[in-house]
């Protein structure tokens, strides 16, 4: 059996954070994918960012074109992924990070604009449903018995529960994040139904330091804004402990469960 890891999208912000996290922290390839035209300019960037001395063999790294919002695309990328791995083993997901998403923060109904909600549901769900339909084929089949169990990760966040919402606005993000939060449930009990040993979760990596959450850093708690490193690193080591009594839910950076 091969494992490798998936992180899609991967050159911004957190899922950047996320695939130099494996590339220092796991001995499995690493599938990143990205939009950039030009593979030599990004290995660049991901590889320079990481510690010095960290002996990380460059060859781990594999790139991925991908246009979340082109099922064309997606597709593509299944069939490329499919074509580079090992011909003479059986190759499997041993963790995937699908992190895509955005954010029109409607503060109240005049806001809401046809245009963004499509947007937002378009990325932070759809490409989601996507994905799922092209890569979970790479899933360890019912048969295998791999060490690990697989561990299938979609980024969500909090303000998609809806018991937990208890200030509004946000219409479209946080009715998108429902949704997916529905979506991982459901792919779950797929998971489930099939054998396959792999579990879907979502998480919720807290206010990350990114271009998504800029125009809000100056209202967020002290000690509450997370610097992209640091959200991985916490999201990467709760996903490694959850296990099959874990499976379907959203759980955040510090291993809590988030309300449904």
């Amino acid at each position: 059996m091969n494992p490798f890891i998936l992180i899609c999208p991967s050159t911004r912000g957190l899922s950047l954070a996320l695939t130099r996290y494996y590339l220092c922290n796991s001995k499995l390839p690493i599938y990143a994918t990205h939009r950039a035209p030009s593979t030599d300019s990004l290995r660049e960037r991901i590889l320079s960012g990481l510690p010095q001395n960290s002996g990380v063999n460059p060859n781990r790294l594999n790139f991925l074109p991908v246009e979340l919002t082109s099922e064309d695309s997606i597709k593509s990328a299944a069939e490329q992924l499919s074509s580079m791995l090992p011909a003479d083993r059986k190759s499997y997901i041993h963790t995937a990070f699908f992190t895509g998403g955005m954010l029109h923060p409607e503060r109240q109904p005049s806001d809401l604009n046809e245009k963004n909600i499509y947007e937002t549901f378009q990325l932070n769900v759809i490409a989601h449903m996507l994905l799922v339909k092209h890569f979970s084929r790479f899933l360890p089949p019912s048969s295998s018995k791999p060490a690990d169990l697989a561990k299938w990760v979609h980024v969500s966040a909090r303000v998609g529960s809806i018991s937990d919402n208890k200030i509004g606005g946000w219409y479209s993000y946080r009715a998108s994040k429902a949704a997916l939060n529905q979506m991982i449930r459901t792919f779950d009990l797929h998971l489930q139904s099939k054998r396959l040993p792999a579990i879907c979760v979502g998480v919720h990596p807290g206010t990350v330091k990114t271009d998504l959450s800029k125009s809000f850093w100056s209202g967020v708690k002290e000690g509450k804004l997370f610097e992209p490193e640091y959200a991985a690193e916490k999201l990467a080591r709760v996903v490694e402990k959850l296990g099959t009594e874990s499976r379907g839910k959203v759980w955040d950076w510090a291993g809590k469960e988030v309300p449904s």
